[in-house]
């Protein structure tokens, strides 16, 4: 036992140290940034404020999340007329799935910490597990030193911002990857409960079901035998998500609260991809104009989103297995097809990690210094671009 552990923790702690080592020189920009510019000082605590700068980590979506887990949920939609007699809801808590809050109250409980200080805990931790998941998945393409170059671009990518706060993210990418790591694998049952801990936690949850489904048939397409393993992840899998939804929406007395609510509060709509083109075209001749905008992130968004449509075919070009072709497909078409605040399409895109893998396969091929030089600069700069940026001159 004792051997196994050391052997694993030589394993594990080269991904850890690269993975934290350029989270926190990113983070302590952003540190910097926030303290000397001083401009959370002058917005509300819910809204990118607070007394610290640290206080900025837990505004945004994550005072939602410290409200459920300080006073769980009270589903309801309440419809607020506007001057034009269009109907619009408030905002409400039912909007943010329970998994984070859940854990961050559980932490709090058995930590004594408060519900700030558990929320960073559950969020900083996840992302070192979702970094061992990356380097897990990664390295079945461009063995450890992809592994580790895909860990280092989780730390530093746009968005990564919200991977030491307040927010989801980090959770939801470690289930993810450690899903799609025991497809990979043949572990179905380990899959399944993953994925369906995953529904618990983000919407988009959808397409890691769509994707365990579709490999998990393809799996019992080519063989006869161990049908039991497959079948039952693919019946485990979307349980959490309906099973919230459902929840919700009984709640409500409407069975599509939940949508109604992200319509009706957030704008959140799926109009396939309408506005999504309208910021595209919009900032490619300067301007502004459109729907939730915000330059400096929705300049950083239009970047990250051609970065992606670069990066699928090369992705595809590996030959990836089933699992992560049609979960990046398909958080990429879910993300790109919605109404939603444009520039949050950082943080959104976020959990497509396998997009991570065609760099990372170019990337080993530099010496370990350089590589960790490259990124080391890169990490610098997203202390400004993936984390001051996101929460000071947008709405993450």
């Amino acid at each position: 036992m004792r051997d196994a552990a050391k052997r694993a923790a030589r394993h594990h702690a080269p991904v850890l140290a690269v993975y934290g080592g350029l989270k926190l020189i990113g983070f302590s920009v952003f540190m910097y940034l926030l303290h000397s510019t001083g401009e959370y000082r002058d917005k509300h605590p819910r809204f990118g404020g607070g007394a610290r700068p640290w206080d900025v980590l837990a505004s945004w979506d994550g005072w939602w999340y410290q409200q459920i887990a300080a006073h769980g949920y009270d589903p309801a939609l309440v419809p607020i007329p506007d001057a034009e007699g269009l109907i619009t809801h408030e905002g409400n808590s039912a909007a943010f799935f329970p998994l984070y809050p859940a854990t961050m109250r559980l932490v709090s409980q058995c930590t004594g910490l408060g519900l700030y200080g558990s929320g960073m805990l559950v969020s900083v931790v996840a992302s070192f597990v979702a970094a061992l998941g990356i380097h897990a998945v990664t390295a079945r393409f461009g063995g450890r030193r992809a592994g580790l170059a895909a860990a280092g671009l989780w730390a530093v990518w746009p968005g990564s911002g919200v991977e030491w706060s307040g927010y989801s993210e980090s959770l939801y990418v470690a289930l993810a990857a450690w899903a799609c790591h025991a497809v990979m694998s043949d572990r179905w049952l380990t899959a399944g409960v993953l994925t369906f801990a995953a529904g618990l936690n983000r919407p988009t949850a959808v397409a890691l079901i769509a994707a365990l489904t579709v490999a998990a048939l393809l799996a019992l397409h080519r063989r006869q035998e161990d049908l039991a393993r497959p079948w039952t992840a693919v019946l485990i899998a979307p349980l959490g998500l309906i099973g919230y939804l459902l929840w919700v929406g009984n709640r409500m007395g409407d069975l599509g609260g939940y949508f109604e609510l992200q319509t009706g509060a957030w704008a959140h709509t799926f109009d396939y991809g309408a506005h999504t083109l309208d910021v595209l075209t919009s900032v490619a001749v300067g301007r502004f104009d459109h729907l939730f905008a915000y330059p400096f992130e929705d300049t950083i968004a239009v970047a990250v989103v051609l970065l992606a449509v670069l990066l699928i075919p090369l992705l595809i070009r590996l030959r990836p297995p089933a699992v992560l072709t049609v979960y990046t497909l398909l958080t990429v078409a879910l993300i790109l097809g919605s109404r939603q605040i444009f520039g949050n399409v950082s943080r959104y895109l976020l959990p497509v990690f396998p997009l991570f893998i065609p760099l990372a396969v170019k990337l080993r091929g530099l010496g370990l210094p350089t590589l960790l030089t490259l990124l080391g600069i890169t990490a610098v700069a997203s202390g400004s671009y993936a984390g001051y940026v996101l929460f000071e001159h947008g709405v993450p």
